[in-house]
C-alpha cells in the first residue's frame, strides 16, 4: 500500500497554474488522496499543493475531457475545479468558489476521514461455500467494498469476488443492511493499482 502521508509544510512552492496563481502562495502536502469527479465517473488523485486560487495534483492516467469537475477530500468536503494544464502524470486546476485553506490543510470536514472510496458499478460473482452467486459492487476503496447481493451472507463469512475485469479478490463480510453488504479485502489495493483499475473499468476507450 503507498503511504499517503498527512503532513503537510507551510512553505510557497513554485507551482503556477495561470498569472493570478503565480502570485498566490502554494504550500506543498505530501501525498494527501482525494477523488476527481467528473461526469464520466470518479477518479484516486494526490494533491501535491495547493493555494487559495488552485492546486495540482499527480494523476495516474489521462483524464477524461468535459466537466464540471469536483474534487473531493477524504473529509468529505468537495470543491468545484476548473482544469488549467495536464501533462506528464500531473494536472492543475483553478478553484471555482472561494476556499478556507485552513479548512482544506487540516481536513476538518463535514465526516471523519476515512479511505476514498469510489462510487461505480460492476457486476460480479461471488463464490462461497463452493457455490457462485451473482453480486454487484456499487463502491470500492483500498480495503474494501459495498455490494448489493440477493444470497443471504452471514457477518464474518469468508468470500471470493470474481469478474472479467478484476482480480480475484478475496474477502470477509463487515456489515450487512437488507441486500447490501460492507466487505474488508484480505488483500488490500496499493493505491496507485486501484486507481489505474478504476479507470480501466470507466475509461475502457482511454487507458
Amino acid at each position: 500500500m503507498e503511504h499517503i502521508s498527512e503532513a503537510w509544510e507551510g512553505k510557497p512552492v513554485p507551482a503556477p497554474l495561470n498569472q493570478e496563481a503565480r502570485h498566490a502562495p502554494r504550500f506543498t502536502l505530501l501525498l494527501r488522496a482525494a477523488k476527481l469527479i467528473l461526469p464520466a465517473g470518479e477518479f484516486l488523485c494526490v494533491i501535491r499543493d495547493v493555494s487559495a486560487t488552485g492546486l495540482s495534483i499527480r494523476n495516474f492516467h489521462a483524464l477524461p475531457p468535459g466537466g464540471p469537475i469536483k474534487l473531493q477530500l477524504q473529509s468529505g468536503d468537495s470543491h468545484e475545479l476548473e482544469k488549467m494544464w495536464e501533462r506528464d502524470g500531473a494536472a492543475g486546476f483553478r478553484f471555482g468558489e472561494n476556499v478556507n485553506l485552513v479548512r482544506f490543510l487540516s481536513e476538518n470536514g463535514s465526516y471523519p476521514k476515512r479511505p476514498v472510496r469510489l462510487n461505480l458499478q460492476l457486476a460480479i460473482n461471488l463464490a462461497l461455500c463452493g457455490e457462485a452467486s451473482s453480486a454487484e459492487i456499487r463502491d470500492i476503496s483500498q480495503q474494501g467494498a459495498r455490494i448489493t447481493s440477493e444470497s443471504k451472507l452471514a457477518i464474518g463469512q469468508s468470500l471470493q469476488l470474481n469478474a472479467d475485469s478484476l482480480p480475484a479478490i478475496r474477502a470477509k463480510v463487515r456489515w450487512r443492511k437488507e441486500n447490501e453488504y460492507g466487505l474488508v479485502f484480505e488483500d488490500t489495493f496499493q493505491f496507485a493499482e486501484l486507481a489505474c483499475l478504476a479507470a480501466a473499468l470507466q475509461l475502457p476507450n482511454l487507458v
